[in-house]
């Protein structure tokens, strides 16, 4: 994947990434979607794709030409279905072939599939200026000088690595893949490799900061990791910061090209306690050089919010490495650039200082009693706690109060409480209707890059029904 995000720009084509871990059905749907000329499938994916031209059949779609990366000699021989083998394929080409340059920068250079969390993903059209200049404003979050050696835990196929597969490679990197991601793994490849960059969601600071002291190898030197894909909470930061990494918050979307903002750090936050560092470090921050805009608008109004860190608005971005639009999708480009400016959905404040803060999702404010509450404020109290690892809050419907916090938690291993001491926790540190008036014990969904898929949790929670 890593040699296509050069290969087939230079071939003068649009590079389409698929999440590896979608269904055959789904897979056929975005094969249809994106009219894909040629399919390259890992060997351990095979089956996937089979079973995805099986439905495209059924529909009479023409399936793309597959091209297999193959491993070994157990792979299949080229068949009707397997026509060509990766490497093979590419003795075929030429070495005297030219560079077929676009035509004008702001013609596409992939197209990426937002992860679908709430609905049918959208496809996500990227210009060759935009990648360009995100790809050199992410370089700059990460503090990247030349021969970096990075770690690779973002999936390429979100985002394009965030920019990042192109940045590497624009500083003489060097670039660490692992085709699974464990805490083992990570310590094991930073030892072994003298790791100076990687990044990745809040889900993978969680799994290191909570790996056993067997999984663990002392870092020699600071690893800088970017996060993004959810505010983290503040202990994680802490703890990853007393293990060796140096952490730097970044924020946006797939529309976004990945990063948006990133938190910049103040020397005089040095001064604080470290509580008080994470907490500031756990905000959105501000727009990274390649953006032109970001700032918190009211969604009806269109009128900025006052920097007074209380008035909420929704996060809104506009510039160069905001996307060219949805893939014939008219009608939802429209509805996201309405007002000249991207909606993200995202709620959030804005602090004295410039910084933003995301709050909550749009969808995810839950209103009990006329109040509104923040899952992300429930949640950051949540993970507070010595026994929790993994928590989420959505709404669950209540006649009396309208809606009501339902935390659904799981547990770090050895740790044996119930619901009530949870909720008599955080009656404890936040004011009562914020609490959680129910709580799950459970394994929480989530997306391949991460993300908790709230919608599910929202659909479990509506399906308890109400509590007075």
């Amino acid at each position: 994947m890593y040699e296509l995000h050069f290969a087939v720009p230079m071939a003068g084509a649009v590079l389409c990434t698929l999440n590896s871990r979608l269904d055959s059905a789904m897979v056929s749907v975005l094969l249809a979607h994106s009219e894909a000329k040629i399919l390259f499938v890992d060997h351990g994916l095979l089956e996937i794709a089979r079973g995805a031209f099986d439905h495209l059949a059924k529909t009479n779609t023409k399936p793309p030409i597959l091209v297999l990366i193959s491993e070994g000699d157990d792979d299949p021989s080229p068949t009707n279905i397997v026509p060509y083998e990766y490497e093979s394929f590419l003795e075929t080409g030429h070495i005297e072939f030219e560079i077929k340059r676009p035509k004008s920068e702001w013609d596409p250079i992939s197209v990426n599939y937002t992860s679908g969390t709430t609905s049918r993903p959208k496809g996500v059209v990227y210009s060759h200026r935009g990648a360009y200049l995100n790809t050199i404003a992410t370089l700059f979050l990460h503090g990247m000088q030349s021969m970096p050696v990075y770690l690779w835990t973002v999936p390429m196929f979100h985002c394009n690595g965030w920019c990042l597969t192109w940045g590497v490679a624009a500083q003489g990197g060097t670039n660490i893949c692992m085709k699974n991601v464990s805490p083992s793994k990570i310590f094991e490849n930073i030892a072994l490799h003298n790791v100076t960059h990687m990044g990745g969601a809040p889900t993978v600071l969680n799994m290191i900061v909570n790996s056993s002291v067997r999984e663990q190898k002392r870092i020699s030197s600071k690893v800088v990791i970017c996060t993004g894909g959810s505010p983290p909470p503040p202990q994680i930061l802490l703890k990853m910061e007393e293990l060796g990494f140096s952490v730097t918050h970044l924020y946006g979307l797939t529309e976004t090209y990945g990063p948006g903002t990133y938190c910049v750090l103040k020397p005089e936050w040095e001064s604080l306690p470290p509580e008080e560092q994470s907490k500031l470090k756990a905000r959105q921050g501000t727009q990274h050089l390649g953006l032109q805009d970001v700032d918190i608008l009211d969604p009806v109004t269109m009128e900025k919010v006052p920097a007074d860190g209380k008035t909420m608005g929704e996060v809104m971005f506009r510039g160069n490495t905001v996307m060219s639009g949805y893939f014939k999708d008219s009608k939802a480009t429209e509805e996201a650039f309405k007002g000249g400016w991207f909606h993200s959905g995202d709620l959030a404040v804005k602090h004295p200082d410039g910084y933003i803060e995301v709050t909550d999702r749009l969808k995810d404010i839950i209103i009990s009693g006329g109040e509104n509450i923040s899952t992300i404020q429930v949640e950051t109290v949540l993970y507070s706690h010595p026994a929790v690892l993994e928590a989420a809050v959505v709404a669950r419907p209540d006649n009396h109060w309208g809606q009501t916090p339902c935390a659904f938690v799981k547990l770090k291993e050895g740790f044996d409480i119930d619901a009530q001491e949870l909720i008599l926790f955080c009656r404890g540190h936040l004011p009562h209707y914020m609490a959680p008036k129910t709580v799950i014990f459970e394994e929480l969904p989530r997306t391949s890059t991460g993300k908790i898929q709230k919608y599910i949790l929202r659909e479990k929670a509506k399906a308890l029904g109400s509590l007075s």
